[in-house]
């Protein structure tokens, strides 16, 4: 992943973003999807990046061999591949940075990657999306793998090692931001509700207005 494709041109400057936060099961995917369609931004879920990836790629072996049991792939590699993902939407006239906010759900998941995205991101708000109930969190997740055909929600051993790596790793990333750009949901609500309120709360940042 060091060396990128040649047809792919460098990227300038840094994207505006609004990054999606909660817990696995939360709806931030659902959310995302919503937003995009809303405000004609670009929603980008790191896990459909990963999943994505070919099996048997360089990229795709370590992915799979992290995301199987649940943990992480590595800080830089996750940016490296992230970015790489994103130069390529630019040069196929998927995403416009000049004129969409890039709705970044799943990254950064940690302190690093965090630090790490400081270079390519500018964090224009935080959605968090807060639900406490594990036992809810896993229905929906298990719900969401019998639609999509997702075998990794059906575990719920794969999803106590996701929720232990949220609450010791991903939840700390919240403290790296000022309070004042993060915005907090009830994630218990349905998703409707939820796009209702953060509509409402950010609505001349999302509604048919540009990135600036």
């Amino acid at each position: 992943m060091s060396q990128k494709s040649s047809i792919i041109p460098p990227i300038e400057g840094k994207f505006n973003a609004i990054l999606l936060f909660g817990p696995p099961g939360a709806g931030k995917g659902t959310l995302g999807k919503f937003l995009s369609s809303v405000g004609s931004h670009f929603h980008l879920s790191s896990g459909d990046i990963f999943r994505s990836l070919q099996v048997d790629s360089p990229a795709g072996k370590i992915f799979h061999k992290y995301a199987l049991k649940g943990n992480l792939v590595p800080d830089e590699v996750t940016i490296e591949i992230w970015h790489y993902y994103v130069s390529g939407l630019i040069a196929t006239n998927r995403y416009y940075p000049q004129e969409q906010l890039l709705l970044l759900d799943g990254i950064p998941r940690t302190v690093q990657q965090a630090k790490l995205l400081e270079s390519h991101v500018t964090v224009k708000k935080i959605i968090s999306l807060e639900v406490n109930d594990h036992h809810s969190l896993l229905k929906r997740l298990q719900k969401r793998a019998l639609i999509e055909r997702r075998q990794d929600d059906l575990d719920p051993k794969v999803f106590e090692t996701r929720m232990s790596v949220y609450q010791k790793e991903t939840a700390d990333v919240l403290k790296q931001y000022p309070e004042e750009k993060i915005a907090r949901f009830d994630g218990n609500l349905k998703p409707l509700e939820v796009l209702r309120d953060v509509l409402m709360k950010l609505s001349d940042l999302l509604v048919g207005k540009k990135s600036e």
